[in-house]
């Protein structure tokens, strides 16, 4: 069931995925006025970069803007005409729609913006972080599959991660935030910003291009990202989050300490368990889960210190690491072991009962001094 309600939703996002690629790029042409609309979307000409092209994407996914014309100036009098302005103009100034982040007192961030969100969100934004700040609430509610509408609390849940996963990027990019305080050991030149930067011309290129056009295909290709990113969290990331929140509710039926988690599919859980974890009040408690790998496997797996971490809370039983078969059968004492990973943190058994078996005896195992 939790596949298949995963498959039905993917499948709406796709179709609403398809119209919004259809409506916006199917015939681009970002200088031409609808007779029928004549809003207008200033940004700025010349060299363009990921932040700019998002923000134009984001605003015409919004009804509103949907047929705008998008005119690229640096000409102020130009600018003056637009109903709404990004990444150009020397002006924040919301009540206006004037979304530059560029003067030198600019220093917001989604945090001091949209305090009611937390105080983790320190990143400077860009013209996209802007424009994001103040609609993407309802760019995410445009996207939704309208079969399957977002709460209220879904919303704020997957705006953040929206931000935080994509949003968050290009904000520190295009303001030269560095990703760490020392120089990194290797730089990643594929993200999505180096990415819309190379359709820029280049320097010394002979061809005559018209930027107007490489902008347009800058929005395509940050289009494709955005909608792959809000399509993850909202049919892939969301519905995981309410199996391992029922998996949490039913814990201590499979067993009686409530530190090992049953699932019956694999899917992405790691940062739902530490953010239910902490709602709930039981932050750490939880040790091993188990899931259904394909028939005539189970895993048992240790829960990690954080979601990216290699390193879990409690390891798998350290007798076992790195045996297999009926050699780790006979040494755990457990019938149908397959393997334990020679870190331990996670091992195999053909049977869920065999699975379970293992995180007891690891559960039980004193620590590895």
């Amino acid at each position: 069931m939790f596949l298949k309600s995963i498959y039905k939703i993917n499948n709406l996002f796709s179709k609403s995925k398809l119209l919004v690629q259809n409506r916006y790029f199917s015939s681009i042409n970002i200088a031409a006025t609808n007779k029928f609309n004549n809003m207008k979307i200033g940004t700025h000409d010349g060299v363009f970069h990921c932040d700019d092209a998002l923000a134009c994407f984001m605003l015409k996914l919004l009804p509103e803007y949907k047929n705008a014309e998008i005119v690229r100036t640096r000409d102020t009098s130009k600018l003056e005409e637009c109903d709404i302005v990004v990444d150009v103009g020397a002006e924040f100034n919301h009540d206006k729609k004037r979304y530059d982040h560029h003067q030198r007192e600019f220093t917001d961030s989604l945090s001091s913006l949209r305090p009611e969100l937390g105080n983790k969100y320190k990143i400077k934004l860009s013209s996209a972080g802007l424009i994001y700040t103040y609609y993407g609430e309802q760019v995410l509610q445009q996207l939704a599959p309208k079969e399957v509408p977002l709460t209220a609390a879904d919303l704020k849940i997957i705006y953040k991660k929206v931000y935080e996963n994509l949003i968050e990027e290009i904000d520190a990019i295009d303001n030269g935030v560095p990703i760490a305080g020392e120089e990194p050991k290797y730089k990643i030149r594929t993200h999505i910003s180096a990415r819309v930067g190379r359709l820029n011309p280049e320097w010394n290129s002979s061809q005559n291009i018209n930027l107007d056009e490489s902008f347009g295909k800058a929005m395509k290709l940050v289009s494709d990202e955005f909608l792959h990113t809000v399509n993850y969290f909202i049919s892939v990331w969301l519905p995981a989050r309410d199996y391992v929140k029922s998996s949490l509710e039913n814990r201590f039926q499979v067993h009686a300490s409530g530190k090992i988690l049953e699932f019956t599919e694999r899917f992405p859980w790691k940062e739902h368990l530490f953010d239910l974890e902490t709602e709930i009040g039981i932050g750490g408690e939880i040790k091993y889960v188990l899931f259904n790998d394909k028939p005539k496997s189970w895993r048992v797996q240790a829960v990690p210190v954080n979601p990216t971490s290699f390193v879990t809370r409690k390891p798998l039983h350290p007798k076992w690491w790195g045996v297999r078969d009926e050699l780790l059968s006979g040494v755990a004492n457990i019938e149908g072991c397959i393997f334990c990973h020679s870190t331990g943190f996670i091992g195999g058994n053909t049977t869920r009962e065999g699975a379970l078996r293992m995180a007891i005896g690891s559960l039980e195992a004193e620590d590895q001094k």
